[in-house]
């Protein structure tokens, strides 16, 4: 079982690298093999993950305006994202039960689902 559970580790951590580095080496809004938003494709809208692929490389190269141009949701729930997989580990969520029931409790799921909803309105006006 421990061996199974390290392979997974080590192939979940040399897949981040590879995408990672895919995403480094090559700009998305260069390169047509990037995949693009089915939903923008049908409806000509933004979507709340639209433009994430090339602030996801602009990120890695250091360019946080551009980023925030492209995605600005997406840059700015970045440090939520890095809390959230921090709750990941049991001893961190066993340690701190009220913050992890304040961060990742229903209400605070329906506040975020709201503010996706207000991003996709207000970046489509």
């Amino acid at each position: 079982m421990s061996f199974i559970k390290n392979n997974s580790r080590f192939l979940f951590i040399l897949l981040i690298l590879v995408v990672g580095s895919v995403y480094f080496l090559l700009n998305p809004a260069d390169h047509s093999f990037f995949p693009a938003c089915p939903f923008k494709s049908i409806t000509g809208l933004n979507c709340p993950g639209c433009g994430s692929q090339r602030a996801f490389h602009q990120l890695l190269h250091l360019n946080f305006k551009k980023a925030f141009e492209y995605n600005a949701l997406m840059v700015i729930s970045i440090p939520y994202a890095v809390l959230a997989m921090t709750f990941c580990f049991r001893g961190v969520r066993n340690r701190f039960p009220k913050t992890n029931r304040f961060l990742f409790g229903l209400n605070s799921l329906l506040l975020i689902l709201g503010i996706i909803v207000l991003y996709f309105i207000f970046r489509n006006l």
